[in-house]
């Protein structure tokens, strides 16, 4: 993974291929303005932050996804905060929430075990491409990005993880977000290709209130 080209493409390439603590969020009443899930199953900290971010309008009338790395899933929304899909995801290798610096412009062979990490946050998306496949940018300068699941290395069992019932073998990328190909066709791209949008990403080593300061404020 690298800001250079040469780097970044094959940094990407083998994504593909492997393909300040504060007070606790309040959920907004019913009628509040709140994001609408239709009954998908959530943790309670997705629930919060979509909430807030339907509220505040922080997504600025853009379609945004909320990635909770604790349940490996994916939840997509429209501009209007309707869920339009959700699916199991399959995350960077390491736990933690903040990227190694300089980690978009390392060699792959200089990314250890304990650097592969999906960083949580607040990121402004873009469908671009790594060689003939589309993908969505979540985070350029870590060469983070959303895109299907690859099977080219039968070994790694990319498909029975997205499949199993458990969380425990859902981390296994460089950092990249890999969902089903499905998912990814049906309710991604056509929500991102349109227009730009937002992905939040939540944490798993830090308190929701430590990255989204401003829905721990419950301020819209």
């Amino acid at each position: 993974m690298s800001r250079s080209a040469p780097i970044r493409r094959a940094g990407l390439g083998l994504c593909l291929a492997l393909l300040a603590a504060g007070p606790a969020l309040a959920r907004p009443a019913p009628g509040a303005g709140g994001a609408d899930f239709s009954g998908a199953p959530a943790s309670g900290d997705t629930r919060r932050l979509a909430d807030w971010v339907v509220r505040s309008g922080d997504a600025h009338g853009q379609p945004f996804i909320i990635v909770d790395k604790a349940g490996a899933h994916v939840f997509a929304f429209g501009p209007d905060g309707a869920i339009r899909g959700d699916a199991p995801a399959l995350l960077g290798l390491a736990r933690g929430d903040v990227s190694p610096p300089g980690i978009g412009d390392r060699k792959l062979a200089d990314i250890g075990p304990a650097d592969r990490i999906t960083p949580a946050g607040r990121f402004d998306a873009v469908m671009g491409r790594n060689f003939a496949h589309d993908i969505l940018w979540v985070d350029y300068a870590a060469a983070i990005s959303l895109h299907r699941v690859v099977t080219s290395n039968a070994a790694e069992h990319r498909l029975a993880r997205l499949a199993s019932a458990s969380t425990r073998d859902n981390r296994i990328s460089y950092g990249c977000i890999n969902v089903p190909a499905a998912f990814y066709e049906q309710v991604v791209a056509p929500l991102f290709r349109p227009a730009n949008g937002v992905v939040y990403v939540l944490p798993e080593s830090r308190p929701l209130a430590a990255v989204f300061a401003g829905a721990a404020l419950g301020k819209p």
